[in-house]
């Protein structure tokens, strides 16, 4: 019934086995600490929280591949050799942003946005909490951008 009523709902998902599996392994946690009142209720609960789940990682994965598929203009023969050059200038220019992080916050935003990983997965690669996780996250993003905005500056007082 739960398998039927998540193809209703979600019929782009493959991987629905999975879903149902991962949901009643949470139910069966669940049930561990507290009492359910209604399991079949937590049950479509979570298997849907679940499926949401996924469609939002699938979602920010194929952002990330376009972004991906977008910078490999760079490498493109027929682009304009100004355009290309300048592609590449900044190309190097994220490089650069992405090294000048703290070990901690370059490992999270690599495993976070380009290799697509959910922030559990990335806890669980790097032995840490999910709480840590978005922290030095946020502290990555927030150095980038403070990055980019020192380097506008000098941009800015080197033309004039």
């Amino acid at each position: 019934m739960l398998r039927a009523w998540l193809r209703s709902r979600f019929p782009a998902e493959s991987d629905l086995d999975d879903i149902v599996q991962e949901a009643y392994l949470h139910v069966l946690q669940a049930r561990e600490t507290s009492e359910i009142k209604s399991p079949k209720a937590f049950l479509f609960a979570t298997a849907r929280n679940l499926a949401l789940g996924r469609v939002r990682h699938q979602r920010a994965c194929e952002k990330n591949f376009l972004t991906e598929i977008d910078a490999l203009g760079i490498l493109d023969e027929s682009a304009d050799i100004p355009h290309a050059v300048a592609r590449a200038q900044e190309l190097e220019l994220l490089t650069q942003a992405i090294q000048s992080l703290p070990t901690r916050c370059r490992q999270i935003l690599t495993l976070r946005k380009i290799y697509c990983l959910s922030q559990k997965e990335v806890a669980a690669r790097l032995g840490i909490a999910e709480h840590t996780v978005e922290a030095q996250g946020t502290i990555g993003l927030r150095k980038l951008a403070a990055f980019f905005e020192r380097f506008e500056r000098d941009r800015s007082s080197r033309r004039e």
